[in-house]
């Protein structure tokens, strides 16, 4: 079939990823893991005792988590934590996402000979959930995928040069390697040494003879290297001790160690299965998952007609599987290096892949937004959320969402189009998301300034239901002093206002906290709820969204005068 993706399209589909990846970048509810916090409090913590090493935390077993490049990442970013917002912290990682899609467009228009194609890479890359989940928030994987891909992709893009090469690329490649592994773990050195070996092997056309005499050295060279980069931490790390019994044997070397049952068993059930490694895996590509799964079968079909550069790309995708299929702890995540190769893949056939994967994706998309739109209908038609605000989206959101159903729709009727519409319909889903909680962004979601300014240097207790949760906090009260309790425990507002001075309580949607004569609401804001029962999601079912979704939060002023409490476990730590 004849494809659609003009150039026209590209670089439409590329400003509108450009405005997905910047659009809501500083918003607390991008999608993101959960680490997110935890690094974000190492880089203060850092930040204050002001020296780059040792890193600092106050959590308990979570100090060096990570190498310290993500970390000196932050305090440079943030001026030493001078300048403290999300959007700074953020900043690098779009950067890094950015230069991925740049280089592996390179990349593929050369060896392809068509800049269409390396065009069609980067967009395909960069719609991939996964791209977007990880690829904005301040987390380790935009360097981590950024420094493995960029070898990985030199030698598509210089051929013959970088497979020749006895020492330049080598120590090229053993220093981009050296960084990944300095930004996440040194243990990417086994998958990366294995694909490199695997791409030389390849080259010397499946000749093992040849491959150890004329590249078996290379390989050393660039793991060696590679080490050296990440053995700096020890060199500079003034307690060495510390680095080696936290991240090598607790964060890495445990990761082999049976998570349920035995290491057998767990490899062939269960949450940590290699089955479920190789579903997580393609899942990554989010709203495209079944057009990779497409592109799969179609490398299958035409496996003996591969040209090199395909071949080398299914490589690297197999020498990374089979490596992380080995810990006990499987994990999709770990796979994110290789998805900028599905992507190179999907766009090297993508004249040629059939259309339903394609009207998958824009079903998928389809139901993402009608949801979406049915929550904003309510949530809007409900109005009324406090006593000074009600949620209320502006025209544009309408508007968007309205153009974004009616894109799906000719995708998914008009043939010519479906493949370029769907692709286009990836980044439209994602500004939706971001643009549907908009309103929480605002008023309706902040303390005002008043009470932010009421709270400077005060010790405040919030709500805590994973580690660093005080890091947001400190986004919405900046200046005061935080402190954590367990957050099932929230909605106790005469426990919580009996036990501490000034506390953070929540309540059901519409109603307002019974209070001692004495007590005082000092702020107020909208809250979203991570955690609900069957009942609750049952009558969300029904329509009854924003008096489950949605919580009041009050910052409540006590008589209480309980300085003890200041000496109690912080549940954020």
């Amino acid at each position: 079939m004849r494809s659609s993706f003009s150039y026209r399209s590209a670089l439409l589909i590329l400003l509108l990823g450009v405005f997905t990846y910047l659009y809501g970048l500083d918003s607390r509810f991008a999608p993101k893991n959960g680490d997110e916090y935890p690094y974000m409090h190492i880089v203060r913590m850092t930040a204050e005792a002001g020296n780059w090493l040792p890193l600092q935390s106050e959590m308990d077993g979570i100090k060096n988590t990570k190498p310290p490049l993500i970390f000196w990442q932050g305090l440079a970013s943030t001026h030493w934590a001078s300048e403290w917002s999300l959007i700074n912290l953020r900043w690098p990682s779009i950067l890094y996402t950015g230069l991925t899609a740049f280089f592996l467009f390179l990349a593929v228009r050369r060896f392809s000979g068509k800049a269409q194609t390396g065009l069609l890479a980067g967009l395909v890359w960069l719609s991939f959930f996964a791209t977007y989940r990880y690829g904005r928030p301040f987390l380790t994987d935009p360097p981590e995928v950024f420094w493995l891909s960029l070898p990985f992709l030199a030698i598509l893009y210089w051929g013959k040069c970088a497979f020749e090469s006895k020492f330049l690329f080598p120590v090229f490649a053993g220093i981009c390697f050296g960084l990944a592994l300095f930004a996440k773990s040194f243990a990417y050195i086994v998958p990366a040494s294995f694909a490199l070996g695997l791409y030389y092997w390849r080259w010397r056309e499946w000749s093992i003879p040849k491959a150890l005499v004329h590249d078996l050295y290379k390989v050393l060279l660039v793991a060696v290297l590679a080490i050296g980069v990440f053995a700096l931490w020890f060199a500079l790390d003034p307690y060495p001790e510390a680095v080696w019994r936290e991240f090598v044997l607790g964060e890495n070397a445990g990761k082999f160690t049976a998570r349920n049952s035995n290491y057998l068993l767990d490899a062939i059930r269960g949450g940590d299965s290699i089955g479920l490694l190789l579903i997580t895996t393609l899942a990554n590509a989010g709203l495209f998952t079944f057009v990779l799964l497409s592109t799969l079968i179609q490398c299958w079909r035409e496996r003996r007609f591969l040209n090199i550069e395909e071949s080398l790309l299914l490589l690297l995708v197999a020498a990374f599987f089979m490596v992380f299929s080995f810990p006990s702890q499987r994990s999709g995540r770990y796979l994110l290096p290789v998805m900028p190769a599905f992507a190179a893949l999907i766009a090297l056939h993508w004249d040629r892949l059939p259309l339903w994967g394609f009207r998958v994706a824009l079903l998928l998309q389809f139901f993402v937004l009608a949801v979406l739109l049915w929550i904003a209908a309510n949530l809007q038609l409900s109005g009324f959320m406090g006593e000074k605000a009600s949620w209320a989206y502006s025209y544009w959101h309408w508007i968007g969402m309205a153009a974004s159903l009616a894109i799906v729709l000719v995708g998914l009727i008009r043939r010519n189009h479906t493949k370029t519409l769907a692709l286009a319909a990836c980044f439209l889903s994602y500004c939706a998301l971001t643009s549907s909680l908009a309103p929480l962004e605002g008023q309706l979601g902040r303390y005002s300034e008043a009470t932010i300014a009421q709270m400077q240097g005060k010790d405040v207790w919030i709500p805590c239901d994973y580690r660093a949760k005080d890091e947001e906090y400190r986004l919405l009260l900046p200046g005061a002093k935080l402190h954590g309790y367990l957050a099932k425990d929230a909605g106790n507002v005469s426990g919580l206002t009996s036990t501490y001075s000034l506390v953070a309580v929540h309540t059901p949607l519409g109603s307002t906290p019974a209070l001692c004569d004495s007590c005082q609401i000092v702020g107020q804001r909208l809250e979203m709820r991570a955690r609900h029962s069957d009942e609750e999601i049952q009558e969300m079912l029904r329509g009854q969204i924003g008096r489950y979704l949605f919580v009041h939060e009050y910052l409540i002023a006590t008589p209480v005068s309980n300085p003890e409490m200041l000496n109690v476990k912080d549940v954020c730590r």
